[in-house]
């Protein structure tokens, strides 16, 4: 059961796992494995996980250095320190190199809650997607990230992490016949009037306001984009020329993430009408995330409100 379970708390859980029957895994902190929920490690796999402080570029050009002599390194800190401050050795070191890197970001965009605007990353998706090579996974619950990291494990290259630390506010992938599949998209609910693609915090969103659209007499289709690049063109395709225009919901600026993503799609595939739900290009303020997904228009009711426009413009 991962219902009550912090999802940081299910990623340490799997490493330290995966740690005892793979001598070659090792975890690189930035002074951040207590907030991170990998402190415990430590003391299990001393050699193993280390901890470089502040000098998350150092950690960056360690775990490259280290995947080149056939280790398997996970280096983790917050979204916005293992994405807009290492780029360049991200770029290079890992990417260009061809080193087999894990990177964990945890709490993106507004889930940085009480840390305020320095640490909520409206563009950590931007900077990776633009990154020749770089796979973007965002787990919902901790049911689909006990199911997607042995596949993330698995895939050789480098792959970022977008991971919410807490508790998530509600569990959807807790049931026996979910299969996760790392580079295809969840169809959670299907419908034929509006397509609400949603990632990460806002897939409980989307499913509730698909729930007010159903009172209105709207079936809504909500997809679970966990995979934001390479994103899964062919759900995205096939739903949409089924409901004739979309809603993109996401924890992160609307330029540049999975709204862009979407976008880049539908306009060479099936172009259709589109609107988007995310921080309008600004940065964030301290507050908690609750309070925030509504002061930014992110909530369901938004989500409905966006969907109505968008199908006004497909029946115009």
């Amino acid at each position: 059961m991962y219902e009550a379970i912090e999802m940081r708390k299910v990623m340490a859980d799997w490493i330290e796992a995966k740690m005892e029957e793979d001598e070659k895994v090792v975890i690189i902190d930035a002074d951040l494995a207590r907030a991170n929920g990998t402190l415990g490690i430590r003391d299990k796999f001393p050699e193993r996980a280390l901890d470089v402080g502040v000098a998350e570029c150092n950690m960056a050009s360690i775990g490259a250095g280290l995947a080149s002599y056939g280790y398997k390194p996970f280096i983790f800190s917050f979204c916005p320190f293992v994405t807009r401050r290492i780029c360049d050795q991200v770029t290079i070191s890992i990417v260009y190199a061809k080193q087999n890197v894990k990177i964990v970001g945890t709490d993106p965009g507004i889930a940085a809650a009480f840390n305020g605007g320095t640490h909520m990353t409206q563009e950590d998706i931007g900077v990776m997607r633009s990154i020749p090579g770089m796979v973007i996974y965002e787990p919902v619950d901790g049911a689909q990230l006990a199911q997607a990291l042995p596949q993330i494990f698995s895939y050789d290259g480098p792959v970022y992490i977008r991971l919410f630390r807490k508790v998530p506010a509600k569990t959807y992938f807790e049931r026996e016949d979910y299969q996760f599949e790392l580079f295809k998209a969840d169809v959670m609910r299907e419908g034929t009037d509006v397509t609400l693609f949603a990632s990460g915090i806002e897939v409980k969103e989307a499913i509730e306001a698909a729930e007010l659209l159903t009172l209105e007499g709207i079936q809504a289709e909500v997809i679970n984009v966990h995979t934001i690049k390479p994103v899964d063109r062919e759900t995205v395709v096939r739903s949409v020329k089924k409901t004739g225009c979309a809603v993109s919901c996401e924890n992160h600026n609307i330029i540049g993430g999975l709204g862009s993503a979407i976008a880049e799609v539908l306009v060479q595939e099936c172009p259709v009408p589109m609107e988007y739900i995310g921080t309008r290009d600004h940065f964030s303020e301290v507050g908690k995330t609750d309070y925030l997904v509504k002061k930014y228009k992110m909530d369901a009711i938004s989500i409905k409100e966006a969907a109505i426009t968008c199908m006004a413009k497909k029946e115009g």
